[in-house]
């Protein structure tokens, strides 16, 4: 299978490290004009540099926005009008006790986490469907499904996510556009690797071994053992974004390494 995006705009939010990151250079390498996507000018322009001299014969461009907010999602259209391809990948997270979150808080992960997917949906959908074609891709997680006691509000959002993938992709039934949402598990990203580092560096095992022993200990479930690569989160988005997967809308589509008891 060759999965060729040439022609195709792209945006991945959240895009200048991480799964982002990796997303946007899978989409890149497939042909696709790639548009990147952070909060400060200064770590968009080290993303579109780097992508650049990984993917020299793509075209990429950057747009800072913080997503999290109305006006910065109203930017981020302002700066790329149109997209055949948006990955709502933005998100924040981390392990809070239940009764010490306060409001804000659960706010602040709502605008980001869920309320970013829906303002930039609401705004590149409708020309996807005149167009004929789109893909619209939101990033949950295994938390969407497995919500986590330590932090119990990201869970929410994650599972909020499902809840609006799923309803778009009936919204965009028969119009050639396909909504989906990728269920990630513990992945080696900058954000993990931030997380675990004074453990690592206590225990002075690698960070792939340290990731690996908090899967077992957090997520024992997990098949394959270990924290998965963003470059394998971003294979499945990639082909999900392709039009080899013309039928697959609607779906939660798992690459948590088994980490989900559950064989559906």
């Amino acid at each position: 299978m060759k999965i060729d995006l040439t022609g195709k705009t792209a945006i991945v939010t959240g895009s200048t490290a991480g799964i982002g990151y990796a997303i946007a250079k899978g989409l890149a390498q497939a042909g696709a004009d790639v548009v990147v996507n952070g909060r400060t000018v200064a770590a968009v322009e080290r993303a579109v540099a780097k992508l650049t001299s990984e993917c020299p014969h793509a075209n990429i461009r950057g747009v800072a926005a913080d997503v999290g907010s109305a006006d910065g999602c109203a930017a981020l259209v302002a700066g790329q009008p149109a997209a055949d391809i948006l990955v709502n990948n933005v998100g924040i997270y981390g392990p809070q006790d239940f009764f010490e979150i306060p409001d804000a808080e659960w706010t602040r992960f709502f605008e980001v986490n869920v309320m970013s997917g829906v303002r930039l949906s609401r705004a590149y959908l409708p020309g996807m469907v005149q167009r004929h074609w789109g893909r619209v891709l939101f990033l949950s997680s295994e938390s969407a499904l497995n919500i986590p006691a330590d932090m119990i509000h990201y869970g929410f959002t994650k599972t909020a996510v499902l809840s609006i993938s799923r309803g778009l992709a009936k919204r965009s039934a028969g119009t050639g556009v396909t909504v989906n949402a990728i269920l990630p598990g513990p992945t080696l990203s900058d954000g993990l690797e931030a997380m675990l580092m004074e453990e690592q560096k206590a225990s002075g095992l690698s960070m792939e071994e340290t990731a690996a022993a908090f899967v077992m200990k957090d997520r024992p479930s997990s098949i394959i053992q270990r924290a998965a690569t963003v470059e394998e989160v971003a294979n499945m988005v990639v082909y999900v974004a392709s039009p080899q997967a013309s039928a697959t809308t609607g779906a939660a589509l798992r690459v948590d390494g088994g980490v989900v008891e559950t064989i559906t």
